[in-house]
C-alpha cells in the first residue's frame, strides 16, 4: 500500500506544483537537467522498477525511452499524462504481486544486482518520491526568470 499513496502523492504534488509551466520553462536546463527530464524519469524509472519486480527483463522500447530522458519538447499536459499512465500500469502490475512473495529473491539491471520483492518495493517509492521532490524544486526554480 505505502507505493500506491506514494504514487497518489506524485500526481496530487506534479499536478499543483507544474500548473501553468511552458514548454521553455519545463525544458529549461537549471543546475544538472530539466523539469522535463525528472518527470520523463519518473515515468520511465518507475516502468523499469516495476518490470523488475515482476522479473519480467527490460524490453528495447524501455532502453530507448531511457536513453532519451533528458531531451524533449513535451508539453506539461503531456508529460503528466505520461506520469500518470505509468504510474496506473506499475498499479495494475503490483496488483499481481503474491503478498507471500515479499522476500523472494529479484535482481535488478545487467550486472543482475541482487535484492528481494521488498527491497524493490521500498525502492520504488523512495526513488519516486526522491524525483518527485526534485521536479518540485525545479518548478519552482523554473518559474524565476532565467
Amino acid at each position: 500500500m505505502p507505493v500506491f499513496f506514494s504514487f497518489a502523492q506524485v500526481r496530487e504534488d506534479l499536478a499543483k506544483h507544474t500548473a501553468g509551466l511552458e514548454p521553455a520553462q519545463i525544458w529549461r536546463t537549471i543546475g544538472a537537467n530539466s523539469l522535463g527530464f525528472q518527470l520523463k524519469h519518473i515515468a520511465g524509472s518507475v516502468d523499469r522498477i516495476t518490470s523488475y519486480l515482476m522479473e519480467q527483463p527490460l524490453t528495447d522500447a524501455q532502453m530507448a525511452f531511457l536513453r532519451q530522458e533528458s531531451s524533449g519538447s513535451e508539453d506539461i499536459a503531456d508529460l503528466l499524462a505520461l506520469v500518470g499512465a505509468n504510474l496506473s500500469q506499475s498499479e495494475d502490475r503490483l496488483r499481481q504481486l503474491d503478498p507471500n512473495s515479499i522476500y523472494e529473491a529479484r535482481s535488478v539491471g545487467r550486472r543482475a544486482l541482487p535484492t528481494t520483492v521488498i527491497g524493490l518495493l521500498v525502492h520504488l517509492a523512495e526513488h519516486t518520491q526522491r524525483h518527485l521532490g526534485q521536479a518540485i524544486t525545479l518548478s519552482r526554480l523554473a518559474r524565476q526568470p532565467g
